[in-house]
């Protein structure tokens, strides 16, 4: 049977299963050089090599496989495709706490990289039991489980690693296996059989899942939007240690605190203010106060020189955790039912890609303007400053998006274009063309 719209319950698992997920990736964190040291033998400096290359694994793959996952939630239901994620995630934690060569790590991240795909389906489970004028809300409460599992994970990570650097990874199997357990029996399905769709390989791909919104252009320059506001948000995990110990020399637990402050900030934002903000100025007007947060705070933080400074950028950049979710909300009302798993594949999709090219972009410019001498100065803060740009591009974008499809006037419900709610098999539902105007 499927769930009831407003279960706390099934919200709370969805909730609870990407904060379990996010401690799962964050409790590994402090240990992962240890182990590879530990089965390379190499120096520092090669291991971290073998560290870049696990990352862009975890995130190629997962940029593949989002779209074929929300495209199989909208086929066979959210629930199996969840509980599927949690089984790989399981197993990709022990292979990795057992891997007795560096082969095996890469093969847990690669499972990782496919199971963590899942939270497509995640997303589009909050969208099937939440009413559109509230989903920016609760996207937001999924941006704070990444906070809080990225705060707690590398804490309880580094405690268990001083016992063995395996200990966190048999832990976050732990995790992953008891939330399995838990959904098993207490998850119901979400997504009504009379909503369902086949599925098409040609539209379970990165580049399929986008071309399939064709019939809603919007979608694709919200897309946009949210492809080049990630890619900038990519900054912080890329350099912000690299950057801090350049220009303050701080050690490493000065930089985990920062971390933890903007993580904890980060998550009050879009767990607690996101809601009452939407309600109060709109989803269209929160996206662009989030766009302005993110500007000030990488244009500050580029020329920054002093740690108090430093901190003030922080707390305004902590805001910026209003536009993405907003973005969502928007995208989610664009479409009907069952395209939901398909449009949070296309989503996860385009967030993966950042990762991909994110950290290289943001670690080449560092390394450029702070170690060439073809460089035309040393400016540390540059990777900040190329991300503030990045952002007004992204508010170009969204602007023009806005005044094109008359985003402000789709938000008030009464107001919108209906969309059927189901569509031919196989197909999305496709809003009626506007009647010619004499």
């Amino acid at each position: 049977m499927p769930v009831a719209r407003n279960s706390s319950l099934t919200l709370s698992f969805i909730l609870v299963t990407i904060l379990l997920d996010m401690i799962g990736l964050g409790i590994i964190l402090p240990v992962l050089p240890q182990l590879i040291l530990e089965l390379t033998g190499d120096s520092v400096a090669k291991s971290a090599v073998m560290g870049g290359y696990l990352v862009f694994v975890y995130a190629l793959l997962q940029f593949i496989f989002s779209p074929v996952l929300g495209n199989l939630s909208d086929r066979f239901g959210r629930r199996p495709i969840l509980l599927l994620s949690l089984l790989g995630l399981t197993a990709d934690y022990l292979l990795m706490g057992f891997a007795p060569t560096l082969g095996w790590l890469f093969v847990g991240r690669a499972l990782a990289g496919i199971s963590g795909a899942a939270v497509a389906t995640a997303t589009a489970y909050i969208a099937d039991i939440t009413p559109p004028e509230k989903r920016s809300q609760r996207f937001g409460l999924i941006g704070a489980a990444f906070g809080l599992g990225f705060i707690i994970g590398p804490v309880v990570g580094g405690e268990l690693g001083e016992f063995s650097p395996r200990a966190p990874f048999y832990a976050a199997a732990a995790l992953a296996f008891a939330n399995f357990l838990f959904g098993f029996f207490i998850l119901p399905e979400s997504l009504n059989i009379r909503k369902r769709r086949r599925f098409d390989i040609k539209r379970a791909n990165p580049l399929g899942a986008i071309l399939a919104f064709r019939p809603f252009p919007v979608i694709l320059w919200l897309l946009g939007t949210l492809f080049l506001f990630s890619l900038a948000s990519q900054t912080y995990p890329s350099v912000w240690n690299f950057f801090t110990i350049e220009r303050f020399d701080w050690s490493s637990s000065q930089i985990g605190r920062s971390l933890a402050v903007f993580g904890l900030l980060f998550a009050l934002v879009q767990g607690v203010l996101i809601g009452p903000v939407v309600r109060r100025f709109g989803e269209s007007s929160t996206v662009i106060l989030g766009m302005l947060a993110a500007s000030i705070a990488f244009f500050g933080t580029s020329f920054i020189h002093t740690p108090v400074g430093l901190y003030f950028y922080l707390v305004i950049g902590a805001f910026s955790g209003l536009a993405a979710p907003a973005i969502n909300g928007l995208l989610s009302r664009q479409i009907p039912d069952n395209a939901q798993g398909e449009l949070q594949g296309a989503v996860n999709a385009t967030n993966s890609l950042t990762a991909i090219i994110g950290p290289l972009a943001a670690t080449q410019l560092f390394s450029y303007f702070t170690t060439s001498p073809q460089a035309p100065g040393y400016f540390p803060g540059v990777s900040f400053f190329a991300a503030g740009i990045l952002v007004i591009v992204a508010f170009l974008v969204f602007v023009y998006a806005v005044r094109r499809f008359h985003l402000r006037r789709l938000e008030e419900p009464e107001s919108r274009t209906r969309i059927p709610d189901i569509a031919k098999p196989g197909e999305i539902a496709v809003p009626p063309r506007a009647e010619n105007k004499k």
